[in-house]
């Protein structure tokens, strides 16, 4: 075991020696800048400590040494949240990383996943036995954090979030002791791990339910920005028509150089269109192309479902800088359409991207008290991200963002996806989750984690006494 920074005491090293299986990797060890580096580049943070964990109780261990020490916490699962808070200065830092093993019941449809499990290993345990459980659309995505947040996906609109499949969780609360949270014991505590973050618990297990999925047809087409308008409004009356066997979403983005695309738009912004045909494939054109009439060429294919839950993964690599920021739309008229248009011929960099799909199907179908997840009957979400390498041009791309947003105001639902928050104003969780939800949800913390030790997160602050 490395030696451990200061500030500590000889009991709580002790006793973590005592009782800690996993690896510890302090700032002295030759793998601790490896360790600690984190999907998004712009996050350069350095950990008093890791202690990688392999176990429940190596969990427990290392809240109770960091407590014992007064250091403050943060945990990683894939460490793949864009606002980096995996990472903190002098922080101790608990990670998942060892624990990913998926295990499956098939018959059961069920799966159990440890905490820090990514989306790749989930779908390679469960896509053989053709099930799945709705997830993200980059596969080396940690498990955890998309699904305490919620977890939009491809198969969010015919079967609901990732978080409404979330049975069971096995949980170290902050004061190191373990509990299981299902329908029948801590019901409120699964309630807040539906959509509450990584507030309340440290989860290293989910129980999953498992949906069937097969082959997928796959259709994307190109559009060029002058064209924008017209594919848009055609967008909006395919998407809000569709039935839970179609998910269509849209991307404006620079256009690569694969062969179908017109070697005019190569390298240029443009609009790109996608649906997906989760039915019988042999259906899927007849469902699919009436969306591609218009387009400047289109590309099909048949994939696998794990093929398409990877491909995102080429285009948000590990080290890159990023800076996203989210709103929900109550509706894609043609005025905001033109505004989604003008983020794109506005970009700063070739990297990065205006991403847009309606909603609702199953995840509206959710009674909304059943989770902590808000905006459930949100029609739209746009995530207008950002993706360069170079620091010095950190504030453009970043403002970039945030005009993206703020050119939607007037068309705004209300809220934001938590996954996507960052650099927030004081208050903005609070609005996020609504009044009524929040205060809900900060009596649980009040509850599971008094203290508020679990604050590298989107952090709900515990009820004071006078407000109980």
């Amino acid at each position: 075991m490395t030696e451990l920074l200061e500030p500590t005491s000889p009991s709580a090293e002790t006793e973590l020696r005592r009782s800690f299986r996993g690896p510890v990797v302090g700032p002295t060890d030759p793998d601790f800048d490896r360790v600690r580096a984190v999907w998004n580049g712009m996050h350069d943070r350095r950990p008093s400590t890791i202690l990688r964990c392999t176990s429940p109780t190596d969990v427990g261990a290392a809240l109770r040494y960091a407590r014992a020490t007064g250091q403050p916490v943060t945990v990683r699962g894939g460490g793949h949240n864009v606002a980096g808070t995996a990472l903190a200065d002098g922080a101790v830092l608990i990670d998942l990383s060892l624990m990913r093993e998926v295990t499956v019941d098939p018959e059961r449809r069920i799966a159990h996943a440890q905490g820090g499990s990514l989306l790749a290993d989930v779908d390679a345990a469960t896509t053989p036995h053709g099930l799945a459980c709705p997830a993200g659309v980059v596969s080396h995505t940690g498990l955890g954090g998309l699904a305490l947040g919620g977890g939009y996906g491809w198969l969010a609109r015919k079967w609901g979030l990732t978080c409404d499949h979330i049975l069971a969780a096995e949980v170290v609360l902050a004061d190191g002791s373990v509990v299981v949270a299902d329908e029948d014991h801590h019901p409120d505590l699964l309630w807040g791990l539906r959509g509450g973050g990584g507030n309340l618990g440290i989860v290293t297990r989910f129980t999953l339910r498992l949906r069937p999925v097969g082959p997928v047809h796959l259709h994307t087409g190109v559009f060029p920005l002058d064209r924008g308008l017209e594919a848009l409004a055609r967008y909006r009356e395919f998407a809000e028509a569709q039935g839970p066997d179609l998910h269509a979403v849209g991307a404006l983005k620079h256009a690569g150089t694969q062969d179908w695309i017109p070697a005019e738009l190569r390298g240029e912004p443009a609009l790109f269109l996608t649906a997906a045909w989760f039915g019988d494939p042999a259906r899927g054109p007849e469902h699919t192309d009436p969306l591609f009439a218009s387009a400047a060429a289109s590309d099909v294919r048949l994939l696998e479902y794990a093929e398409l839950q990877a491909l995102g993964d080429h285009g948000e690599p590990h080290g890159n800088r990023y800076y996203t920021k989210s709103c929900y739309l109550s509706e894609l008229t043609g005025d905001a359409a033109g505004q989604l248009l003008a983020s794109a011929a506005a970009m700063v960099s070739p990297y990065s991207s205006v991403d847009f799909e309606y909603l609702r199907g199953a995840i509206a179908d959710v009674p909304d008290e059943e989770s902590a997840f808000p905006r459930r009957d949100a029609p739209y979400i746009v995530t207008v991200s950002s993706q360069w390498t170079d620091p010095d041009r950190d504030a453009a791309n970043a403002d970039w963002s945030r005009l993206g947003v703020r050119r939607l105001a007037p068309w705004q639902h209300g809220g934001a996806y938590v996954n996507y928050l960052q650099d927030e104003a004081p208050g903005k969780v609070a609005e996020v989750y609504g009044a009524a939800r929040y205060e809900r949800l900060a009596e649980l913390k009040r509850r599971f984690d008094p203290r508020n030790v679990l604050s590298g997160n989107q952090n709900i602050l515990p009820t004071s006494p006078a407000h109980r």
